[in-house]
């Protein structure tokens, strides 16, 4: 472990300025898309799956490209990465200003995709784990508290932007932030990249084929995979989930809304409990609040109260898991290995998440109601967990033997 005692635990401005360049990344390259749908469709004469098609093109792009960029990584070139991940967000959004039809507009997406596999977490996540091996938990737990609000800020901003200037001109003023703020943020922190691991030749570097033979590596897998279907399919479904279930419209509104903001509150709570509690400990019992919500949310319809505590398990549970997710690869696999590991994940990873709304949209039509549809997520979410605690259980036996 020789290159990294180097850098033993991360300076305070450097996540702050890199979470900076996250809050602008999640709030633009993610969240203003729900804005700019309803835009395309009438400027472009889309129909609505039409115009939402050009999501689904970056969020596959960003799983195709998911396993280079990690490889790119683990050899020491973060900084290339993030800076182009920058640079192409610049392009796709100045692209976007100018789109006139259906081809242009998947073309602008699929580069907003590419700038995704190297801006967002991911690439983020990875570094820190290079960087500081022994503290990577806790910095990566900051970099998510300014991340975790990026839907909090950039809905009203962009909401604002589009209505004072046009969504034409909106475009290009996010093009400018990438340029001008997330560019020479990339540029500036992160010089100094620890070089690639060194080996002697009596230890050789292990090939990735060697983790992917062994359970723990497909436990992680399977957990994820279920995860993001489910957190996907929630996401594009809850509104309409909670209203079926009769509650008050205002309720329907402020339960997925107050979601984001108990992510961030998870995650300050794992902050401040994180030298205090054991984190193997930790990575068991927090999956184990996803199942905990979805059964709260089959008993939602009896009162706007259920739902509430749904609301406060999953926020919760959404918030930790980031973290869970974001190092169970280093802490269970190989910590060398994890951005690749990591990115052999980006393709399934990317059609569970492209796929999961429709499949709960089926479920939806098959029964007649969501009700179908919350119980099949809720045995995924269980099935998930028990992959995670097998892995875990096999990871640590090893360790000890």
């Amino acid at each position: 472990m020789n290159s990294h005692h180097t850098h033993p635990t991360p300076p305070r401005g450097f996540v702050l300025w890199l979470s900076v360049a996250q809050l602008i990344s999640w709030g633009t390259l993610y969240y203003m898309f729900s804005l700019l749908l309803e835009h395309f469709e009438r400027d472009l004469g889309l129909t609505r799956v039409n115009a939402a098609f050009a999501f689904s093109l970056a969020l596959l792009t960003e799983g195709l490209l998911a396993f280079a960029v990690g490889r790119m990584i683990d050899h020491g070139r973060a900084r290339a990465v993030m800076c182009a991940g920058s640079l192409l967000a610049a392009a796709g959004f100045a692209a976007l200003a100018h789109v006139q039809n259906a081809w242009q507009l998947y073309a602008t997406w699929i580069v907003v995709g590419a700038a995704m596999a190297g801006a967002l977490y991911q690439p983020a996540f990875s570094l820190l784990i290079r960087r500081y091996p022994d503290d990577y938990r806790r910095a990566i737990i900051t970099l998510t508290f300014l991340g975790g609000l990026a839907s909090t800020v950039f809905l009203p901003l962009g909401a604002w932007l589009i209505s004072a200037f046009g969504w034409r001109d909106s475009v290009l003023i996010l093009a400018a932030l990438h340029l001008l703020i997330c560019l020479p943020i990339h540029a500036y922190w992160l010089r100094g990249e620890p070089p690639a691991q060194t080996h002697t030749p009596d230890a050789p570097r292990a090939q990735l084929r060697d983790f992917t033979r062994h359970f723990p590596f497909w436990g992680l897998a399977t957990f994820f995979v279920l995860f993001l279907a489910i957190t996907a399919a929630l996401g594009a479904h809850l509104v309409t989930i909670l209203r079926e279930q009769g509650l008050p419209e205002t309720w329907v509104i402020a339960i997925p809304a107050s979601i984001g903001a108990l992510q961030v509150a998870g995650r300050v709570l794992l902050y401040y409990t994180e030298k205090r509690l054991d984190v193997h400990w930790a990575n068991r019992w927090i999956p184990a609040l996803l199942p905990a919500a979805l059964a709260v949310l089959i008993a939602a319809s009896t009162s706007p109260w259920m739902a509430l505590v749904f609301a406060l398990l999953y926020g919760m549970a959404n918030g930790m898991l980031t973290i869970v997710r974001a190092t169970a690869m280093a802490t269970y696999v190989s910590r060398d290995r994890a951005a690749s590991l990591n990115g052999l994940l980006g393709v399934p990873n990317a059609i569970a998440r492209a796929a999961a709304p429709s499949l709960l949209a089926m479920l939806w039509t098959a029964g007649g109601n969501y009700q179908l549809g919350i119980v099949t997520m809720c045995a995924a979410s269980i099935l998930a967990v028990a992959a995670f605690w097998m892995a875990q259980r096999r990871a640590l036996g090893a360790a000890t033997n």
